[in-house]
């Protein structure tokens, strides 16, 4: 089911070109607002939350003013985490939320993730139907002016989050003696991520949370680790957390300055969940996920299937099989025990929890071992040119080079204009052999 507007994960470009713009974002609204509108529900309501993105002050009215056009009523809610968000959309039963953001992306770029009444991301079966408002007469899908939307600010969207989150813990749960580190990336967490971790009792450290509407994920937070590990070892800190634009990822720092990615977190906790019996089912990864990690689960005998990479794809595998874990290496992880999405303040309590009662974070996660992985991001023209005859016959020789030595994936990225080539090998030659191989016919 092609789609023109929505890619793997919402809609995502840069600003002012394309399609994020105020005159698409009122049509986006509008659309949104006419295909809730039509299901004749009594309550027509939608809440919208944003990062700290300069643009989230140009897009949100233009969005607020399309809603309400449709007859839908908003609740804006400022910054707060994409997971904060969808349990509010949940715990509100609004029909509809949105979080302006374009994620672990710069700051020139911004887009839309859309919710359900469930709080689970719209499936590509309602993307279609709102794509399909999207471009039809605009005056046909008005409201009368006494049906418009009202529009009102929820000041107290943070606290709401973080009371949502302390309820899926004990009562006693204390953080207290513990030294963290958390890098809120300048963006939508700066506010919620510290205050929890300082209410539950730790000593916190936080570092990206002066947001200045250009600086959201620049040189900080789960994409540029480098500065947690730098933080962790000047404060000697237990564990150091890292998220990024809008809160859905986390990657840590054990009190060794090693960086901790996603799949050593899955890892640990899927261990620990079996452990306790707090599994279901088994784990859903994606084709990123390491083979390492695959042979982990397979020597734990823990049920592990792979889904095509984005979170919202692992979350429908986890719903079609049951599962109640499933993430990815990036640091996308939905417990899906507490949460319909990734919620990288969610994990980070989830392992501090397994902390609290004196362990290491370099002990807890000493989990499995990682086969060496190599990923190279192309910025392409056009990201079909992998179907080409002589990229596909450059792919077929690479897989041949390195069948049960390694793994070779080349994919189009769902959310940028790039082509990524990732490869994983004990032999790094071989490695290298194999991604140049398939990198001479891209440009």
């Amino acid at each position: 089911m092609k789609k023109k507007y929505f890619g793997t994960d919402g809609i995502r470009g840069t600003v002012n070109l394309g399609n994020i713009n105020g005159e698409k974002f009122f049509k986006f609204g509008l659309a949104a607002g006419t295909y809730f509108k039509n299901l004749k529900k009594k309550k027509q309501v939608a809440i919208i939350a944003k990062d700290t993105r300069l643009s989230g002050y140009t897009l949100e009215p233009a969005l607020v003013s399309g809603l309400a056009s449709a007859g839908m009523h908003i609740f804006t809610l400022g910054p707060l985490p994409t997971n904060g968000l969808a349990m509010l959309t949940k715990k509100m039963k609004a029909n509809l939320g949105i979080m302006i953001t374009a994620s672990h992306n710069p700051f020139k770029d911004n887009g839309l993730k859309l919710f359900g009444p469930d709080g689970m991301k719209l499936s590509d079966k309602i993307e279609k139907k709102i794509e399909n408002l999207i471009d039809k007469k605009t005056a046909k899908q008005l409201s009368e002016p006494k049906l418009l939307g009202r529009v009102k600010r929820l000041e107290d969207g943070n606290d709401r989050y973080i009371k949502i989150l302390k309820s899926n813990f004990p009562n006693n749960f204390s953080l207290k003696g513990m030294k963290l580190v958390v890098d809120c990336a300048n963006g939508a967490g700066y506010k919620s991520a510290p205050k929890i971790l300082s209410e539950l009792g730790a000593e916190v450290f936080p570092i990206g949370i002066k947001p200045n509407g250009l600086n959201i994920n620049n040189k900080c937070g789960s994409t540029f680790p480098q500065v947690l590990k730098k933080y962790v070892k000047r404060f000697k800190a237990d564990l150091g957390i890292a998220l990024d634009g809008d809160a859905d990822r986390v990657i840590m720092c054990d009190e060794k300055s090693q960086i901790i990615d996603g799949d050593q977190i899955i890892a640990m906790i899927a261990k620990r969940w079996k452990r306790k019996k707090i599994l279901k089912g088994g784990v859903i990864g994606t084709l990123m996920s390491n083979y390492g990690l695959e042979k982990f689960f397979r020597s734990e005998k823990i049920n592990f299937k792979r889904s095509k990479v984005g979170d919202r794809y692992v979350k429908e595998m986890m719903k079609k099989n049951n599962f109640n874990l499933g993430g990815e290496q990036s640091g996308h992880i939905i417990l899906g025990k507490f949460a319909t999405t990734g919620d990288g303040l969610l994990v980070a309590l989830e392992t501090l929890f397994a902390l609290r009662k004196g362990k290491l974070a370099s002990e807890i996660f000493k989990v499995y071992k990682s086969v060496p992985q190599k990923l190279l991001n192309i910025k392409v023209k056009n990201k079909k040119m992998i179907n080409s005859l002589k990229c596909r016959k450059a792919i077929k020789k690479a897989n041949e080079l390195i069948k049960n030595k390694g793994r070779l994936l080349v994919r189009p990225s769902g959310t940028e204009p790039k082509v990524r080539i990732m490869c994983e090998s004990f032999n790094y030659s071989l490695m290298n052999k194999c991604i140049k191989l398939v990198k001479k016919t891209i440009h």
